[in-house]
C-alpha cells in the first residue's frame, strides 16, 4: 500500500474514533488523556511543537527557557483541547455553550450594532481558542437579538474526502455555511453575497495560503498575511473586526476589537497591517491559546 494511502487511512481511523468517543467519555476523563497526548507531543518535539516554541518565543520575547517550556506546554495542551471539543462538539448543547461563554466575551457591541444597521461584519480570527464554538456563540447571540443567525466560512479542502465531508457536514450542522478554498470563484461570491446582504463572515487571517498577501511586521519579524479580508471588507462596505477566541477556564471567549477601517484600495495594505498589529496585542496578552504549529509564512 502507497505510503500516503495509509496516511490517509490512519488520519480517518484516528478522527473517526475521535468522533466516537470524545461526546461520551467524562469531561475530565477526556480532558486527562488530551492533556496526556499534548504532554506526550512535546516530550517528541516534533516539527510542529518545534515551530509552536519558535512562534511563542516571538509572542514572548522577554520568556526565559522554563517559561518558555511552561508556555509550550500550556499551548499545547491548548491545541489538543481543541480538538478534543471538536470532536465532542455534536454532543454538546449549543444554548449551554452560548450561556457559558456569554460572560467571556468582550467588545463585540460595536459589531452588534453594525450589524443591527444592515451592514455586514467580517471577523478576521487567529487560529486560537476553539472557533468552532464561537461560531456557535455567535450564531445563538444573533438569534437571541433577532438578527440573522447565520455566517458564511471557508475551510481548506482536506485529504481523504471522507475525513473532509464529515468536516464540512459537522460544521454545516452547527449552522455555519461552508465554502471551499479550492473553489475561489464559488468562495468569493458566497462571501461578497453574506456580506451585501447585512450578514456574518468569519476568516481565519493569520496564514496566507495563496501566495498573494501582504507583507507585515508580526509580533516583531516579517511575515506575510492573507489580503483577502481587507479587500472583501472594502469591497462590500463590511465592517472588518480581529477576533480572538480563547478559552476561559472550563468555558470560553473571545475578545473583539475595534473596527479596521477600509475606506478605499489604497488602504487595503495597511489595513492588513492593522490587523496583524491587532492580533500580535491579543495573542502576546494571551498567547497559550494560539495553536499556529505551520508557518506563519515570510515575504518572499
Amino acid at each position: 500500500m502507497p505510503a500516503d494511502r495509509l496516511s490517509e487511512l490512519l488520519a480517518t481511523a484516528g478522527y473517526t474514533a475521535g468522533w466516537t468517543l470524545a461526546g461520551r467519555l467524562p469531561t475530565g476523563v477526556a480532558a486527562r488523556l488530551s492533556d496526556a497526548g499534548a504532554d506526550l507531543a512535546v516530550r517528541r518535539d516534533g516539527p510542529g511543537v518545534r515551530r509552536l516554541r519558535a512562534h511563542l518565543a516571538r509572542a514572548r520575547p522577554d520568556a526565559g527557557p522554563a517559561e518558555l517550556d511552561d508556555l509550550l506546554r500550556r499551548g499545547m495542551r491548548s491545541y489538543a483541547r481543541y480538538w478534543r471539543e471538536a470532536f465532542a462538539l455534536p454532543a454538546m448543547d449549543p444554548a449551554a455553550v452560548h450561556a457559558a461563554m456569554r460572560p467571556h466575551v468582550h467588545g463585540i457591541e460595536g459589531s452588534l450594532e453594525t450589524l443591527r444597521a444592515g451592514r455586514g461584519v467580517l471577523y478576521a480570527l487567529p487560529h486560537s481558542g476553539n472557533w468552532d464554538l464561537a461560531g456557535v456563540y455567535l450564531i445563538h447571540e444573533l438569534a437571541r437579538l433577532g438578527l440573522d443567525p447565520a455566517l458564511t466560512t471557508v475551510v481548506e479542502r482536506l485529504r481523504p474526502e471522507r475525513l473532509f465531508r464529515r468536516f464540512v457536514d459537522y460544521r454545516r450542522a452547527l449552522g455555519f455555511e461552508i465554502v471551499t478554498a479550492d473553489r475561489p470563484r464559488a468562495a468569493h461570491r458566497a462571501l461578497t453575497r453574506r456580506l451585501r446582504d447585512g450578514g456574518v463572515v468569519c476568516l481565519v487571517a493569520d496564514r496566507d495560503l495563496s501566495g498573494a498577501g501582504v507583507d507585515v511586521s508580526f509580533l516583531g519579524a516579517p511575515a506575510r498575511f492573507p489580503a483577502g479580508p481587507a479587500r472583501l471588507a472594502r469591497a462590500t462596505v463590511a465592517a472588518l473586526h480581529p477576533a480572538y477566541p480563547v478559552f476561559a477556564g472550563d468555558a470560553w471567549g473571545v475578545h473583539v476589537g475595534p473596527e479596521i477601517p477600509v475606506p478605499d484600495r489604497m488602504a487595503e495594505g495597511k489595513a492588513v497591517q492593522a490587523l496583524a498589529d491587532a492580533f500580535g496585542e491579543l495573542i502576546a496578552a494571551r498567547p497559550e491559546d494560539w495553536h499556529m504549529l505551520q508557518p506563519i509564512g515570510a515575504p518572499a
